[in-house]
């Protein structure tokens, strides 16, 4: 094998790729394919969501396949997940996780649930070392149909996110590098969000180069108690990573703007000064910093940026209702920092060895004064910091931002509060007294119509006409059709989903006494607290 890379470059792109449903769908990926192909710096793992179709799939790998030779296109759902994973490097192991929890059969027209959603893991092998190991986990989560107190799959997503926080920590354990790509349908900050970063140890790279970006869309709660103004569309993808929604995004547009676009027709371009209301993140990169100690040294975040903005060259569309995420991981060894921190007499390791030891003790010694303003953990700027200032830095303030990186890896990630625990508690118990009542209601639905229909066989043989006698039979059918499906729901799906929550509340009562300081209790079989436990199920 080649020697060890010391970058990475990283792209996610929701594609829109859903057959039938999806306007130019070929056109769009073949071109998307051809972009990853010459993008600049090229990407060498890129996770696709929204690539439904496998003749999609093998197109990007044809247009990609100097680049990228390695690839996965997982098999989930009715439907197929819509995810894929292109890789520079051997994918050693792959996996297919579905969410206990994705939406409901029911909402056929919203096809969650069809689609199998779930989280598509690999193991990819960059160098010949036991820890030379990238895990990439990519997922499309649930979408959030509904806001506000209203929305029925909030608890949905945060199962979502409390599972692949879970497998993005084993990861780590494991000491491979952890990469957490996707559409994650949820905004920066988010409980949803909180739940990823405080219960692995991964970083949002976004927030890393960009702690001040915001946290949803202008007209959001959340930013709108930040009382900043309401920004260009320019500033939304430079400093906020607003992939979708944006005014750049041409199927975005009103139908009557869109009829300007086409074969031949000249090419319609949007004021970077337009203000953007409704441009927010829905597209992540998380990543960690790998084994640091075994490594001699970990990755840190080296540039982000918005990609896929291009349009279309003939169309002129937008490649896909969102634009990608890119980031640029980049290997720094300990060592390396030792040695340029030492030329610099406020750094904490310039009274240390010439031999750098990557110890616990010795990055402790560094915490005081670097860790309170590392870019990781401080406090959000006054002024954003866009990608070309980023760019722009000299190479001592990089080594110093790699080194504040590393550094804040060494410290326990930020928890998620009591309250927030006792806030997914809050929404699993409202959640569970739904489906409660949706499974008892279409229990007595399948026995209505169990009845109604023996009511309209028997009254056939009584009727005097048969057209009388045809509409019996019809809507006795019809009936006893609907109220199985229901039925089968209520014995089938919602028991299972109601016991898939029961499961996710254990997890989470048992974080929550972990994080006050508490020994988890385990009832025991047979005692009171257990047989209540389960009356309430």
């Amino acid at each position: 094998m080649a020697e060890l890379p010391t970058e990475i470059s990283i792209v996610t792109l929701n594609c829109w790729g859903l057959k039938y449903i999806s306007k130019l769908r070929r056109e769009r990926l073949t071109e998307i394919g051809r972009q990853l192909a010459i993008a600049d710096p090229q990407p060498q793992i890129v996770a696709l969501q929204e690539c439904f179709c496998h003749e999609d799939y093998l197109t990007i790998r044809r247009e990609t396949r100097y680049i990228l030779p390695y690839g996965k296109f997982y098999f989930a759902g009715a439907f197929g997940g819509g995810l894929a994973i292109l890789s520079k490097w051997p994918i050693e192991e792959s996996t297919m996780f579905r969410y206990p929890l994705n939406g409901r059969p029911t909402a056929f027209w919203r096809g969650d649930w069809y689609v199998g959603k779930g989280v598509a893991c690999a193991k990819i092998r960059y160098g010949p070392g036991p820890k030379h190991i990238i895990e990439v986990f990519n997922t499309h989560t649930h979408a959030p149909y509904e806001s506000g107190p209203k929305d029925s799959y909030i608890c949905h997503r945060t199962s979502q996110s409390w599972e692949i926080s879970k497998l993005l920590r084993g990861a780590a354990e494991r000491g491979h590098l952890v990469l957490g790509l996707g559409d994650f349908n949820m905004l920066p900050m988010s409980l949803e969000h909180q739940i990823v970063t405080s219960h692995a140890p991964v970083r949002d790279v976004w927030r890393v180069l960009h702690p001040d970006s915001s946290v949803g869309p202008a007209h959001h709660h959340a930013e709108k108690a930040r009382g900043r103004p309401v920004p260009t569309a320019e500033f939304n993808i430079l400093e906020n990573c607003a992939t979708s929604d944006g005014p750049f995004n041409t199927w975005r547009w009103l139908p009557k703007q869109q009829k300007r676009l086409g074969i031949g027709k000249p090419e319609v371009t949007v004021d970077p000064s337009t203000p953007d209301l409704r441009g927010k993140r829905l597209d992540y990169i998380f990543a960690g910093a790998g084994d640091v100690v075994a490594n001699g040294g970990g990755w840190v975040v080296q540039r982000t940026a918005v990609g896929m903005m291009m349009r279309h060259p003939e169309l002129g569309c937008s490649l896909s209702d969102h634009f990608a995420v890119e980031a640029t991981l980049k290997f720094v060894s300990l060592k390396q920092q030792h040695n340029n921190n030492n030329n610099n007499n406020n750094s904490p390791f310039s009274d240390t060895h010439q031999t750098i030891k990557p110890t616990t003790a010795l990055l402790n010694d560094a915490n005081n004064h670097l860790i309170q303003t590392g870019t990781y953990l401080q406090e959000p700027s006054s002024q954003g910091t866009s990608i070309a200032e980023a760019d722009a830095n000299t190479d001592t303030d990089d080594n110093l931002s790699y080194t504040k990186q590393l550094l804040a890896f060494n410290s326990p990630p930020p928890r998620l509060p009591p309250s927030g625990y006792d806030q997914i508690l809050s929404l699993i118990h409202k959640y569970v007294a739904r489906e409660r009542s949706q499974l008892k209601w279409r229990a007595y639905h399948f026995f209505a119509w169990l009845g109604v229909s023996i009511g309209c066989l028997v009254a056939v043989w009584f009727v005097p006409r048969n057209f009388v006698a045809f509409i019996l039979m019809l809507v006795s059918t019809l009936g006893l059709v609907g109220g199985t499906l229901d039925g089968l729901m209520s014995l089938l799906f919602f028991r299972s989903e109601l016991r898939a929550l029961k499961e996710y509340e254990f997890e989470i009562l048992t974080a929550k006494a972990l994080a006050e300081g508490k020994t988890p209790v385990i009832q025991q079989a047979g005692t009171k607290e257990a047989v209540d436990a389960g009356k309430q199920w």
